[in-house]
């Protein structure tokens, strides 16, 4: 569709992230027209916040009723397929958060179940970062040559055991956390995995170390993964989300070595080191809604236009399949 009116956008999950979605539609020429949630209460919560003016608990009963041009589906990732086939069968189009199922196969299915019978876009955000898109064009603009490394380092506190035995602040905030088999690198080292290959080249994967810190947990909250990429560029993705003294949200440092130059991201800085051009400082606030907002303006110019998305099922199906190789190289299975 392309004849200048609102796209009509229905809404699938009210939990934490939700805020951030919504923030997002605000920003592009859309209505929402209707939430859904099986907790009436978060979507009643919701709605009264951002103007929605109908409330579900059913999905499918929501898009039967509205009819909209499309749906964003914000929920837990074990209900991301069957929504995501619900709407194929309604022919509405869709985004779904990330990770879009638990498992490489379930994905698999899901796109070949699909097919091209809607749109279909994966929420996979963190590339849409302002700092990233200023490290791609700097890339292309050839400031730092032909890369040779890249090192992401993540860093939070939010898992780190309490002295005083506490719940860490990420498991009051999202207590299912506790029980991934498959933590960190699932949750939130796939967002790094997918801006590598985003700014570089695709991967394989060479090594890697996973631990626990935290014993409370029965997943992972360290990794540290080492990949080899297209022209022999070596990447190191190290991350700890039991680090304390970071900031309480995920702090990402990048480094790219290349044969002229070496450009670093930094908590908020962006510089290059033979530079003596001051470093670019980014909001890391502000950044962190932009990524939620230029994803979904993305999604949204590509189901009036037709044009392709920047992370397609297909595209994003690559990242899923690097990170559960993670695992497959740490001997831990699905």
């Amino acid at each position: 569709m392309n004849d200048g009116t609102n796209l009509r956008v229905a809404f699938a999950g009210a939990g934490l992230m939700s805020q951030f979605h919504l923030n997002g539609w605000s920003e592009v020429d859309a209505d929402i027209v209707a939430i859904c949630d099986p907790v009436a209460e978060k979507a009643e919560r919701r709605a009264n916040e951002y103007g929605i003016p109908a409330v579900y608990t059913e999905f499918a009963r929501m898009l039967e009723d509205t009819r909209p041009d499309a749906v964003d589906i914000a929920t837990p990732v074990d209900t991301h397929a069957d929504l995501v086939r619900i709407a194929a069968d309604h022919g509405i189009h869709a985004c779904s958060q990330k990770p879009v199922t638990p498992t490489v196969a379930e994905a698999e299915s899901l796109i070949a179940d699909v097919g091209d019978a809607i749109r279909f876009m994966v929420h996979e955000n963190f590339r849409w970062r302002p700092h990233y898109l200023q490290m791609g064009e700097w890339l292309r603009e050839g400031r730092i040559g032909q890369i040779t490394h890249a090192r992401m380092t993540v860093r939070s506190p939010g898992l780190a055991p309490s002295p005083d035995g506490s719940t860490p602040p990420d498991l009051i905030r999202q207590p299912y956390l506790a029980t991934f088999k498959r933590l960190i690198t699932f949750e939130l080292l796939i967002h790094q995995l997918d801006v590598l290959r985003s700014l570089l080249s695709e991967f394989e994967v060479v090594s890697v170390e996973m631990d626990r810190i935290n014993k409370d947990l029965v997943g992972e909250d360290v990794a540290i993964i080492v990949m080899r990429g297209e022209n022999g560029v070596t990447a190191v993705v190290d991350g700890s989300m039991s680090a304390p003294g970071y900031p309480a949200r995920p702090s990402d440092r990048l480094e790219l070595i290349g044969t002229k130059d070496t450009m670093v991201f930094d908590r908020n800085k962006l510089y290059l080191v033979g530079d003596d051009v001051p470093p670019v400082e980014h909001d890391l606030a502000a950044n962190f809604q932009a990524c939620f907002t230029n994803a979904i303006r993305d999604f949204a110019n590509g189901v009036r236009t037709g044009e392709p998305f920047w992370t397609d099922r297909l595209d994003n199906l690559k990242s899923l399949r690097l990170m559960e190789r993670c695992y497959e190289v740490a001997g831990i299975a699905p």
